[in-house]
């Protein structure tokens, strides 16, 4: 009879090892709607750090982006981004360089789709400090 029990967890074992290997293998194998992010998606960008405003512009196209900014002491740099793409909600990590001996910054943020061509976002900057984003998608 132990023999028996053991037999049946192995089993359910190796069914629960096999639908888990399915479904991760379907999700990254699956392909997304890249189509739609071909055509670039630009934003503006408006923000603030020790009292200076801070301006930005950006694009992005395939889960990646630019935004070129200038912040306090009239430093400018060009920040590349790495987005996520879920449904309605699109986080991001990026890394920039900056002049005026600023350096290097990192940034992060979310965006967010308002309607089906506009979206919002926020996102902090160490170098431009906080920010709110409005942008369009063709």
């Amino acid at each position: 009879m132990h023999q028996l029990v053991e037999e049946n967890n192995v089993k359910i074992t190796f069914i629960a090892k096999t639908l888990i290997t399915s479904i991760g293998m379907w999700a990254l194998f699956t392909p997304s709607q890249a189509s739609a992010q071909l055509i670039p998606q630009p934003w503006v960008s408006v923000g603030g750090k020790d009292g200076d405003v801070t301006y930005a512009v950006g694009a992005r196209a395939l889960n990646f982006g630019v935004e070129l900014g200038t912040g306090p002491d009239g430093a400018t740099g060009v920040d590349v981004l790495k987005f996520i793409s879920l449904p309605v909600i699109s986080p991001y990590v990026g890394v920039g360089l900056y002049s005026e001996d600023k350096g290097v910054a990192v940034s992060g943020g979310v965006q967010v789709s308002a309607t089906n061509n506009v979206f919002v976002g926020a996102g902090y900057n160490s170098i431009r400090g906080f920010n709110g984003q409005l942008g369009i998608r063709f």
